[in-house]
């Protein structure tokens, strides 16, 4: 702790009236999975919101523009012309170093934020039950995991509005929105259940379709795995609360002691 400022040298988490950051131990490669998968996703899961959210813009914008989605599909079926038809190799070019800089960067900062965070629990930093402003609130409850996954498959992004992160909610749901239109997948689903696959597939503007599964997905295992830390981020606050006001107190003395004689 440091006693010039009364904050934590190593702060565990921290909560706003609109989102939740906080520091646990995570995966490197589950990281470096979600920022292949799209970069942006894996500093987001490491609640890099500012640097992740211009990843994901610059991962839309030179993806788009450079015809990338497209050209994959076509190699990946053997239509090798048509990938070279569609590919502007000078935009493809600017992607591939951003692509790998998210990739090394998300797993250096996972390993980094991994020592951090088993330094704040050594140190058993702070964490603030709730906060209130003018604006609205937020604070620490128990939050079902199975209804945060719902959410997220009835619509990406409503998981983590349901977790009360709304600038990532938001931000989501935007760009889930606009992913979906630019595929034209609305006017391609009716044709496809009525049977005429010919005529919904050729709608479908495949360079944005290509994005949806990143984008379901992530949103999905993002709103799990928050759900389950936060619900962690209370029982610990609830503990040590618990610890600090009534370890000492002959009622809590008593309780422990049945407890142990019952064991």
């Amino acid at each position: 702790m440091n006693s010039s400022t009364s904050t934590p040298r190593h702060p565990k988490a921290i909560i706003s009236s609109f989102i939740n950051n906080f520091i646990y131990i995570r995966n490197p490669y589950i990281i470096m999975w979600w920022s292949a998968a799209l970069p942006g996703f894996g500093h987001i899961m490491l609640c890099r919101y500012f640097i992740g959210s211009i990843l994901i813009i610059w991962e839309f914008y030179i993806n788009s523009y450079s015809g990338l989605n497209e050209a994959i599909l076509y190699s990946f079926i053997g239509e090798f012309e048509k990938a070279k038809e569609v590919l502007n190799p000078r935009i493809a070019t600017l992607y591939i170093p951003v692509y790998f800089f998210a990739i090394w960067d998300s797993r250096r900062i996972t390993i980094e934020l991994n020592k951090m965070s088993i330094l704040a629990d050594q140190q058993k930093a702070p964490i603030f039950r709730a906060v209130i402003s003018p604006l609205d609130l937020n604070y620490l409850e128990i939050r079902k995991p199975k209804m945060a996954i719902i959410y997220s498959i009835l619509c990406p992004g409503l998981g983590q509005l349901y977790l009360h992160n709304y600038v990532m909610g938001f931000y989501l749901l935007l760009w889930w929105v606009i992913t979906i239109f630019k595929s034209n997948i609305i006017p391609a689903l009716p044709l496809f259940l009525i049977g005429d696959f010919e005529v919904s597939t050729s709608l479908i503007a495949m360079q944005w379709f290509l994005f949806i599964p990143s984008i379901f997905g992530f949103s999905i295992y993002n709103a799990f795995v928050a759900s389950k830390e936060l619900n962690k981020m209370f029982k610990l606050e609830q503990a040590r609360y618990f610890n600090k006001e009534f370890a000492n107190s002959s009622i809590f003395n008593y309780f422990m002691n049945q407890k142990t004689k019952g064991e």
